[in-house]
């Protein structure tokens, strides 16, 4: 596929609240201003996630102002034992009190609530990562600490908009491969993330989303041979015809990718039912039907030949929630990578148990 690559500085939307210019980016080119947008006030939603992993462990963050509700979270997981647990605390109607940053460049951000902080310290050179919840799991608390480097890297930038909505739009930078340094304390153990062994991603979102949306997302920071590698991929939101999300990252530089499929191992789901519509009324019928297998091993594809990888989950960092109006069913599988990827120049990179995650994520928000 043909895709549209964004090369100078402007705003992001026309003046219409519609986006501007749809396509991908290796910089954070377009501007982001809230005070722009045209559509709903409560459609808006802003988000910074990093996840920090080494080989044997990681922690994620969240800030989000998702407008009508906001979400602060802390996750915590040990690819050893497996084990994780996510504490996330919800308010209502930030409406976009949280002040998040509109750009990624620079700009601090903190939230708080009863007995957690979390706060995102950024001076454009260093990242600070500070956070701490009194109640994080079975009682006990969660504190930690992590610095990022900020070296001059290329990153995965793409302005998104969606086709049924013309002033609907989802703008985002994916920064991988952040060396990190620092620890988290929890249940007696510290967690040591050294220099060298641990990398962070940022997922930095801003945008006006439609209500009804199934996206899947996968991605890795780590090195081969000494140097920087790690990947960005993803569909499923938004007309992405001008451009996909898909991105290689080799020694602070991206490489673009085409399409890229997540093939997700199925199994057969047995329930009850009663009534006409599956059998004679009144009686019982046993149905089945096809549902994901997350914890089976996964195939990626794609269709240049650039991408092809076989992935061995270790946790399935699961979350459902059901409240009608809103609804969101999340499956964020970490897990080792073993494959192959091509740059653009069309070097082979070969990895082999390289630590990563892959979700599928259906939401209606």
């Amino acid at each position: 596929m043909k895709q549209h690559e964004i090369k100078e500085k402007g705003p992001l939307l026309n003046a219409d609240g519609s986006l501007r210019e749809p396509g991908y980016a290796k910089k954070l080119l377009l501007s982001y201003d809230r005070r722009t947008i045209r559509a709903n006030s409560l459609r808006i939603k802003e988000w910074d996630y990093y996840l920090v992993t080494c080989d044997e462990f990681a922690v994620a963050l969240t800030i989000a102002d998702n407008s009508y509700m906001g979400l602060d979270s802390i996750s915590l997981l040990d690819f050893r034992i497996p084990w994780e647990h996510t504490n996330s605390p919800i308010a209502l109607m930030t409406r976009g009190k949280k002040n998040l940053p509109a750009t990624s460049a620079y700009g601090d951000v903190k939230s708080k609530g009863k007995n957690y902080s979390i706060e995102f310290r950024n001076d454009g050179a260093e990242r600070v990562l500070i956070f701490s919840m009194e109640n994080f799991c079975d009682g006990k608390p969660v504190k930690g600490e992590i610095r990022l480097e900020c070296p001059d890297t290329e990153s995965m930038v793409i302005a998104t908009p969606f086709a049924e909505k013309p002033k609907a739009f989802y703008y985002n930078q994916k920064i991988n491969c952040m060396p990190a340094e620092g620890e988290v304390e929890f249940d007696g153990r510290k967690y040591v993330f050294e220099k060298g062994r641990s990398f962070a991603v940022l997922d930095w979102g801003r945008g006006v989303w439609t209500y009804r949306n199934t996206w899947y997302w996968g991605s890795a920071s780590g090195q081969v041979d000494g140097v920087p590698f790690g990947w960005n991929i993803g569909y499923g939101f938004g007309d992405t015809s001008a451009a996909t999300e898909n991105m290689l990252f080799y020694n602070n530089k991206a490489h673009k990718l085409g399409n890229v499929k997540f093939n997700i191992p199925m199994k057969n789901r047995k329930y009850v039912t009663r009534g006409s519509c599956c059998g004679p009324s009144g009686i019982e019928a046993d149905t089945a039907d096809l549902t994901e297998d997350y914890m089976s091993p996964w195939i990626f594809t794609s269709d240049d030949g650039r991408f092809e990888m076989d992935f061995i989950p270790i946790i399935d960092r699961s979350s459902r929630t059901d409240i009608k109006l809103i609804c969101s069913d999340q499956h964020q599988v970490f897990g080792r990578y073993s494959g192959r990827a091509v740059l653009d120049d069309g070097t082979v990179i070969e990895v082999s148990d390289f630590l990563g995650f892959a979700e599928k994520v259906m939401n209606k928000w």
